[in-house]
């Protein structure tokens, strides 16, 4: 039997090419998350308001000019 020895360059380029290989695989993932329509719409409509100032009731008054 032979006895070879893997040098630092081929180490190197085998660690490289195995992450290459798991970020290519990574990138084919895809994760879906779907939020319902009527309680997305209601939220984006109370952000809208607190910051267009609609719904600031409980704010301080602003400073005299």
């Amino acid at each position: 039997m032979s006895s070879r020895k893997i040098t630092a360059r081929a180490r190197i380029l085998l660690v490289a090419g195995a992450l290459a290989v798991t970020g290519w695989l990574g990138g084919c993932i895809t994760i879906n998350i779907y939020f319902p329509a009527a309680a997305a719409e209601k939220a984006a409509d109370r952000i809208i308001d607190e910051v267009l100032g609609k719904g600031a009731e409980g704010a301080p008054p602003a400073p005299p000019k």
